[in-house]
């Protein structure tokens, strides 16, 4: 008789068992990241003129500032999973012409675009966690919730991409932005869509990598 081989253990689950990643959404227990980034110098040379283009561009203030709230709120053992498992992009080049993207798998995450001098922003999140009753049923959205998570009500827009239970949620401007990630439904929201996807395998996305974008999502 064969020997039952063991199924192959992806993404963060090698790092992380499912009662930590559950604590973890929950905002329940500070994980124990690595202590020093395994980084290429050559990949950051790669992506520094593109990083200092944005940073002459009247919207750095704020999208510094952003990626320093949704790295440690919304990434989970961020050193330790960096460009292999997430990964953030500087003045990627396409077609919809984003500041900052951030990606998992072959997923979006999260992406930020200028909105005159200031941004807006788009979550990719799970329908069901932005329902009435949690289901993935569209005609269920919890608009007032969303109207309340903002700054001001036309602030919050929504759409629906292609796949199961997949949502997609625009925020304009930065002090709306500011408060929908302060706000603990879309922090636990935004953590359980982002595990399910870095849980999927090594990131698609790892060659785009900024890790002069990625120093600000880093920091403490």
């Amino acid at each position: 008789m064969g020997t039952r081989l063991r199924p192959k253990i992806t993404g963060v689950r090698q790092f992380l068992d499912l009662e930590q990643q559950r604590e973890w959404i929950e905002g329940r227990i500070d994980l124990q990241d690595a202590a020093d980034r395994s980084e290429s110098l050559e990949h950051r040379f790669k992506y520094a003129a593109r990083f200092a283009r944005l940073l002459s561009r009247p919207q750095a203030g704020q999208v510094l500032e952003i990626l320093g709230l949704y790295g440690p709120g919304c990434i989970p053992i961020r050193r330790k999973t960096e460009r292999y498992y997430w990964s953030v992009s500087c003045l990627p080049s396409t077609s919809d012409k984003p500041l900052i993207r951030v990606n998992a798998s072959w997923m979006e995450l999260f992406t930020l675009y200028a909105q005159g001098e200031d941004v807006r922003a788009r979550f990719i999140v799970h329908l069901s966690d932005f329902t009435t009753d949690r289901s993935a049923t569209p005609s269920r959205v919890d608009e007032p919730f969303l109207e309340q998570s903002v700054a001001m009500p036309e602030d919050v827009s929504y759409f629906f991409p292609r796949g199961a239970d997949i949502f997609g949620i625009n925020v304009r401007g930065s002090v709306s932005i500011r408060k929908f990630l302060a706000s603990g439904r879309v922090l636990r929201a935004i953590r359980t869509f982002n595990l399910t996807h870095m849980n999927r395998g090594r990131n698609a996305y790892q060659a785009s990598h900024s890790y002069s974008a990625a120093d600000y999502m880093l920091a403490d």
